[in-house]
């Protein structure tokens, strides 16, 4: 199994985006302190877990964003924001936000998009968003051993029929492994074909996964709303977080020649690969 070997630290602003945008994942090295994720696994130490349908190994606890204390604040993680925000734009929501722990025995996850155009049983509508990107916190070394990212590089790109992100594979010869350390994390384009291995190690791995996207980029049906009781009682800066998951910008009747049209969209630039900062 080929070991992506990228030297994730030296990466640039722009070399970080170019990576995201053409290979369809991205690490980013150590955004959590030990203290951080020792505080986060504390937390979801206390939690309840379900068994996914394949393996009483794959734990999992969904909905997750109002468990409150230090899990709810990871939402707004000045870094990670900071990165979305250059990624996409200044309006970012929260899309998900789910908890995962693979137990040695856990046979891995079968290679699959997230990203459904027409959503699915699995991903419900949030899956036909056009643009998402999914956070992964892991709270414990990725190593080899222990159910690390797997990804087939560069998979979102292709128009081929093998790249239909309702087919899912059990392994692809030029898939890569993703190794990290604590606290990092790793960023995934929604409709890059991607898993994890098996867990063959001798303790759990934890990961807990945000989905973010633009304001732009709803679904194509209506999702269900965040309580807003809930959303209310949650610190002040995470509010923009959590608008109307069913927002998107978006006009039908747009002309040829609409008015108020710009002259310059940085975000679309083919410079912004060589940004630094």
């Amino acid at each position: 199994m080929r070991l992506a070997d990228t030297d994730w630290e030296r990466l640039t602003l722009g070399e970080r985006i170019r990576h995201l945008e053409v290979e369809g994942y991205l690490v980013l090295p150590d955004l959590l302190d030990p203290t951080h994720v020792a505080a986060l696994k504390a937390q979801t130490a206390t939690w309840e877990t379900g068994a996914v349908e394949y393996s009483e190994y794959q734990r999992y606890r969904q909905h997750v964003q109002f468990e409150g204390g230090p899990v709810t604040a990871l939402i707004g993680h000045p870094p990670t924001l900071a990165f979305l925000r250059e990624l996409f734009g200044p309006e970012v929501l929260l899309a998900s936000y789910h908890f995962a722990r693979s137990h040695p025995g856990h046979p891995g996850i079968s290679l699959h998009a997230d990203g459904q155009p027409y959503g699915s049983a699995i991903f419900g509508y949030e899956g036909s968003c056009p643009t998402l990107v999914r956070v992964l916190y892991y709270l414990d070394d990725l190593t080899p051993e222990v159910s690390p990212f797997r990804v087939v590089p560069r998979s979102h790109l292709s128009l081929h029929a093998d790249a239909n992100p309702y087919l899912r594979y059990n392994s692809h010869p030029e898939e890569l492994m993703v190794t990290a350390r604590a606290g990092s994390a790793v960023l995934l384009h929604h409709r890059v074909i991607h898993g994890n291995f098996p867990n063959v190690g001798d303790r759990p791995r934890e990961m807990l996964a945000l989905g973010y996207r633009p304001a732009w980029a709803g679904p194509i049906a209506l999702v269900k709303d965040w309580d807003r009781e809930q959303v209310a009682r949650l610190p002040s800066e995470l509010h923009p977080l959590f608008g109307d998951p069913n927002t998107r910008h978006w006009d039908f009747d747009a002309g040829c020649k609409p008015p108020g049209m710009r002259d310059d969209a940085p975000g679309i630039n083919p410079s912004r690969w060589d940004r630094v900062s």
